[in-house]
């Protein structure tokens, strides 16, 4: 059974497709960004996809992207040049071609990280351009038991 905590060796994981990691990739960022409003903000639904959608687009993807580019090692940075580079079968309709290859690259890394298991990796790009990019009045979560 493969379940959430598996993962692949790092030399098996950079031999996947580009765009195989982005897909997992765009996922994982997707989920960290649900996740990081829902115990952050309170909000209407409406408000709280409105925001996740704007993150998790290629342009908001490309504007975290500036964020973490200089902090990433040859590895990542390999991985993110195949990624943005890779042959693409489908284009954005709302950014442009460079922010959607950018974000493709992007997505490459975090996929990258995820199946090779570095989650210690991708908490620390994540925590780089978290304030900046969430920029809304932090309230904690609360949460009811259930009975």
């Amino acid at each position: 059974m493969f379940g959430f905590d598996e993962k692949i060796e790092r030399a098996q994981a950079k031999l996947l497709n580009p765009l195989v990691l982005a897909f997992v990739g765009d996922a994982v960022y997707s989920l960290y960004v649900r996740k990081r409003l829902a115990f952050q903000k309170e909000g209407k639904l409406s408000e709280l996809q409105a925001t996740a959608s704007k993150l998790v687009s290629a342009n908001g993807q490309s504007e975290f992207l500036n964020k973490v580019l200089p902090l990433l090692t040859e590895e990542e940075a390999e991985i993110y040049r195949r990624g943005r580079n890779a042959k693409k079968t489908t284009k954005s309709k709302n950014a442009s071609a460079v922010d959607y290859n950018r974000s493709t690259g992007f997505e490459a890394v975090v996929g990258f990280l995820y199946v090779a298991g570095d989650t210690a990796r991708l908490d620390e790009l994540f925590s780089v351009a978290e304030e900046s990019l969430f920029q809304v009045e932090s309230k904690p979560a609360v949460f009811k038991p259930i009975r």
